[in-house]
């Protein structure tokens, strides 16, 4: 994840109020928020249910009263004699990682949230997103048993660290919480304006450009990084919150999350260029910021500047920059992991 600052000073020094940004790997919806804060907007792209998820309910929020009326109604109709059962026939590491009535609860409001089509629901979800799992020791905003924020540990091993360390899950009341996660998150008044969110594979994007509001002034975005993490797997938990099967799995929603083949990554990178050289406006700029294992930064950039050219029209890189990873979340919970330790930041504009 790139912070708001980094989307926020690309769209401020490259477009106006009313300009059209695209991120066709929206992920948290980074760049679709921060461009509709800005006055931009934004159109988003992905195709893992998590991601569109997150960036539908940031960028589309309903209105509050709104958001309460239905909390009440739903909370109205949980029965937890009724889910108490369900909640005990799941698999071990569900026992673990939740207390039975909170268990319970986000067993009924899975089933019962139509996320998919209604925008109310759609925040709900992304609401439970957020608290699905976190580090409890230090925080009462997360539902399950001590686990990284960023990523769902998988199961086995899940229950190995809580087992050894004696963690039980703690008793939280799941309607409570998001009572309390929508006052915070209502703080601010969220964004005006419409935004163009597609749950879809990015190589479509062109299939659907007649819906844009206008063309592309400019792209920030993030691709998947080569042999880095695979998101499917390490949100695992949360996708099965959006109706996925109880374990991690691989390759079922996208082939595109881990490449770990030099060759395959580039050929993916430039299906990306070749989208973008059809949607991008003619002095457009693309910003990307994207990081690997096991290749230097300087050959990222040379590899990534030559793979623009897929895109069919000029193209120069104006800007470069690589940094350092740091203080990555999960050396906590699995110590000497090996991630990917530098990223670069690039910047390309098409010319006419």
């Amino acid at each position: 994840m790139f912070p708001e600052t980094f989307a926020e000073t690309w769209i401020d020094q490259l477009t106006k109020p009313g300009d059209i940004v695209l991120d066709p790997f929206s992920g948290r919806g980074t760049t679709a928020f921060q461009s509709m804060l800005m006055g931009r907007t934004p159109i988003a792209c992905d195709v893992n249910d998590v991601a569109y998820c997150v960036t539908r309910a940031k960028t589309q929020a309903p209105a509050l009263p709104v958001l309460r009326r239905r909390l009440t109604v739903l909370e109205r109709d949980f029965s937890l004699a009724a889910w108490s059962r369900r909640a005990g026939q799941m698999p071990e590491f569900f026992q673990y990682a939740y207390c039975r009535k909170t268990l319970s609860q986000i067993l009924y409001l899975r089933d019962s949230l139509k996320w998919r089509t209604s925008d109310v629901d759609c925040m709900i979800a992304g609401l439970i997103l957020g608290a699905l799992h976190g580090e409890t020791e230090k925080s009462p905003s997360y539902l399950s048993n001590q686990m990284p924020r960023t990523i769902s540990t998988k199961p086995a091993y899940s229950v190995r660290f809580w087992r050894k360390r004696g963690f039980t899950a703690p008793e939280r009341d799941t309607f409570e919480l998001l009572r309390k996660q929508a006052a915070f998150r209502y703080e601010s008044p969220p964004p005006r304006g419409e935004a163009w969110v597609f749950h879809r594979d990015m190589r479509q994007l062109p299939w659907v450009s007649e819906e844009f509001p206008g063309p592309v002034r400019l792209v920030v975005t993030s691709p998947p990084y080569l042999d880095v993490t695979n998101f499917e797997e390490d949100q695992w938990l949360r996708l099965w919150f959006l109706g996925g099967p109880p374990y991690p799995t691989r390759g079922r929603i996208s082939r595109d999350d881990r490449y770990e083949r030099p060759d395959a990554y580039w050929s993916f990178i430039a299906d990306m260029w070749r989208m973008l050289g059809s949607l991008v406006a003619s002095d457009g700029h693309v910003v990307i910021r994207m990081g690997g294992r096991g290749i230097p930064s300087e050959e990222m950039v040379a590899k990534l500047t030559a793979s623009s050219q897929f895109a069919r029209r000029p193209i120069r890189l104006l800007y470069k920059n690589s940094s350092e990873l740091k203080g990555r979340q999960t050396d906590a919970f699995r110590p000497g992991t090996k991630g990917c330790l530098t990223e670069i930041d690039c910047h390309f504009r098409f010319s006419n």
